[in-house]
């Protein structure tokens, strides 16, 4: 069997295990392209699996060079989505577009790259969706064969138990955002929710990480700690002493969050989420309203706040909801990943 070549700019760390779950299934080769990213994490050197680093400009030749069974790209690059197309149609090669939108990005630069995804969605062989939410927008555009590879973390690492040293006081309610500053992961709404709860005046916490050390650009209320980014373990740490994970991305002209994995890191330590509507997680039907978490409305702060104070004072619900959060991100595996490519995959046959 030829090996299928799979075009990425990066293998973040969370993607390390999801592509050796591939690899047990059908025989890949990883071009990467590297450029930018918004990950958390910097893309590994080693992914574990056959791969080469290649220039965007050369894209076209690779998939071109009838050495493959398949041509999977993504969305990532500035060229080397057409260039993986290119060059799979030019040696009539099967072509998969690994797809993370499920709205299209609104500013003149984008234009362009609206009008040529529009004609990929439609031409390509498959779609492999991040999850239903990116489906249904992908089927809107014209696919027709469209499979989903739900979006997954290394599951044991994240469930693993902590040193009890990281519980939090029992008399103490710790809130947790974990991201960077952006204006789309909706810091400024939380700080502003954190302010109006009044969680501040009990034996409330307010915990970011990856933000910083500096101050809130407003005053707020209540104890505040601005961390910087953690490595993995520290994170893991954060997570099982918070009661609760608060992921309030807002939608902008440009973005419009994919999925959001540290819900799935979350619910591993049976952390329940609060999620605003416009998380993938949320959208793709992960984080599930009053089963495993609360979804919020994006950008109203006085409906977070409430969601904040109803958790705070009901830990039977937090108690319920973790534990119903850990049981359904069980689930959402590298295997169950690789599974969805692999199905598409055998599609094309």
């Amino acid at each position: 069997m030829k090996p299928v070549l799979f075009v990425t700019n990066h293998v973040a760390p969370d993607r390390v295990g999801a592509f050796a779950a591939l690899h047990r299934r059908v025989p890949l080769e990883l071009a990467i392209f590297g450029g930018s990213s918004k990950h958390a994490t910097a893309g590994v050197q080693d992914p574990g699996v056959p791969h080469r680093h290649v220039a965007q400009r050369d894209i076209t030749r690779l998939a071109a060079s009838r050495r493959y069974g398949a041509v999977i790209a993504g969305t990532a690059g500035r060229t080397a989505l057409p260039a993986a197309w290119a060059g799979a149609r030019a040696a009539r090669t099967p072509f998969i577009l690994w797809s993370a939108l499920w709205a299209q990005p609104l500013s003149v630069v984008h234009a362009g790259g609206a009008l040529l995804l529009a004609g990929l969605y439609r031409d390509a062989d498959a779609v492999v969706a991040y999850g239903p939410h990116v489906a249904a927008f992908a089927r809107a555009h014209g696919s027709r064969n469209v499979h989903i590879a739900p979006q997954a973390v290394d599951n044991a690492f994240w469930s693993a138990a902590v040193p009890t040293a990281a519980d939090p006081p029992a008399t103490q309610f710790n809130a947790l955002f974990l991201g960077r500053a952006g204006r789309e992961k909706g810091v400024q709404v939380l700080l502003d929710a954190w302010r109006s709860s009044g969680l501040g005046a009990s034996a409330a916490a307010l915990v970011l990480v990856g933000v910083g050390s500096g101050p809130p650009r407003r005053p707020v209320g209540g104890a505040v700690a601005f961390v910087s980014a953690q490595p993995p373990e520290q994170v893991r740490n954060f997570l099982a002493a918070a009661d609760v994970c608060v992921i309030p991305s807002l939608r902008t002209r440009i973005f419009r969050e994919p999925w959001g994995l540290v819900a799935n890191e979350a619910m591993n330590q049976s952390t329940p989420v609060i999620a605003s509507d416009q998380v993938g997680a949320a959208a793709g039907g992960l984080v599930r309203h009053e089963r495993n978490g609360l979804i919020v409305a994006a950008g109203d702060p006085d409906e977070l706040a409430g969601a904040l104070k109803r958790l705070h004072g009901d830990p039977e619900l937090r108690v319920r909801l973790g534990a119903n959060a850990r049981r359904d991100v069980a689930a959402y595996t590298y295997d169950a990943w690789a599974a969805g490519f692999a199905a598409a995959l055998a599609s094309l046959r």
